[in-house]
């Protein structure tokens, strides 16, 4: 989340228009281009300034590479009660995922249970947008994804091995705006990483590692380890600690086996190594949702989540002008800022943005008032 005075804010609307036309620009189907720009939109919206708008860089250099197919639909494979598989085809993240996780809700409010993997896909944003999903129609959401760029180095190494795999969850309550989860299993997010480098900001200790275990601090410099250099990275979950940062680790192969494996897509150190030109990514996600109401009396999950989220917001602070949170919190927060005040667009970013504009014939429209 960025408050930076330098650079320009755009509306919620704006940021969605421009992603949309930047998409179509480039081929993407009308319908596959809106639904990929309401939620990148919407990551924006919530603070998650490294999964939005800023993606659209790396989106332009995977298409012009021939790796990602704009045109795919998504198809389905393999389908049961209360589970189901599709195939991305090669197609951006964002409408296969959005596809998921709605057929898991409706198998859910069906039968209790929603599981659909999803193989074949690449980038599909910040995962808590999809588990918001689940949260809007009354369901428990689970979701996670495995990753392409190697970018953890596991415990005790010096060489990246596993993507950033995150984790999302998401559980509806009856007063409060539930709990919401979304997290990397690195430290952090490689992609946070990119927006300190757009705004010339020092990274904090413990975020990346250099080939040989030490520290780095120069966003620039652990920019070039997580994407040019095969060696470095990021730390897991616990940063430089042993034993917490292998808990980190257990997590990243949790979301590699549930995200990647179970849906039948490939390891990204191996697929790294034998991938053939203009091969897409391979990336897997996995969608879970749960109705309440399958397991005990309609509503009183919720209120229980509302006594739990209360509870822990009612707990004495350590500091006065800083409330005790809940997961979720510094999103809606940061939603309510942004519905207001816009989304902050940095000028590294809108250079970036301006250039893919003109390469591909799309209108600039975030400059416009």
């Amino acid at each position: 989340m960025q408050d930076e005075a330098a650079g320009r804010r755009a509306t919620v609307a704006r940021v969605r228009e421009q992603i949309e036309i930047v998409l179509t620009a480039w081929g993407m189907p009308q319908d596959l281009a809106a639904t990929s720009a309401r939620l990148m939109a919407e990551t924006d919206r919530l603070g998650v300034d490294s999964h939005g708008i800023s993606m659209l860089p790396m989106y332009e250099e995977k298409w012009r590479a021939g790796t990602l197919d704009l045109g795919a639909r998504p198809r389905l494979v393999r389908e049961g009660a209360a589970s189901a598989l599709l195939d991305a085809m090669g197609g951006l993240g964002h409408p296969v995922s959005q596809q998921a996780m709605d057929l898991a809700c409706d198998k859910a409010l069906s039968h209790g249970v929603g599981a659909v993997s999803v193989r074949n896909s690449h980038h599909f944003g910040a995962a808590g947008v999809y588990a918001r999903l689940a949260l809007a129609r009354g369901l428990v959401g689970l979701v996670t994804s495995s990753a392409t760029t190697l970018i953890m180095v596991p415990t005790r190494g010096a060489m990246p091995m596993l993507g950033t795999n995150p984790l999302a969850f998401a559980a509806p309550a009856t007063h409060n705006e539930g709990l919401v989860l979304d997290m990397a299993t690195t430290t952090v997010a490689a992609n946070k990483v990119k927006v300190y480098d757009f705004y010339g900001k020092t990274l904090p200790p413990g975020w990346a590692v250099d080939g040989e275990g030490r520290g780095v601090t120069d966003a620039g410099l652990a920019m070039q380890f997580l994407f040019q250099r095969e060696e470095g990275g990021l730390t897991p979950l616990g940063g430089t600690a042993a034993m917490s940062s292998h808990k980190g680790y257990g997590l990243a192969l949790l979301a590699q086996t549930l995200g990647g494996t179970l849906g039948g897509s490939a390891l990204a150190a191996r697929h790294a190594r034998r991938r053939r030109p203009g091969q897409g990514d391979d990336v897997g996600h996995f969608f879970l949702a749960l109705n309440p109401d399958a397991f005990r009396d309609a509503g009183s999950f919720e209120d229980e989540m509302d006594e739990l989220i209360d509870t822990m917001r009612d707990t004495p602070a350590a500091d006065p002008r800083a409330p005790v949170l809940v997961p979720g919190d510094p999103e809606a927060a940061e939603a309510r800022l942004r519905d207001a005040a816009g989304v902050p667009i940095s000028p590294a970013l809108e250079e970036k943005l301006r250039a893919i504009c003109e390469r591909s014939g799309a209108r600039y429209v975030l400059g416009l008032q």
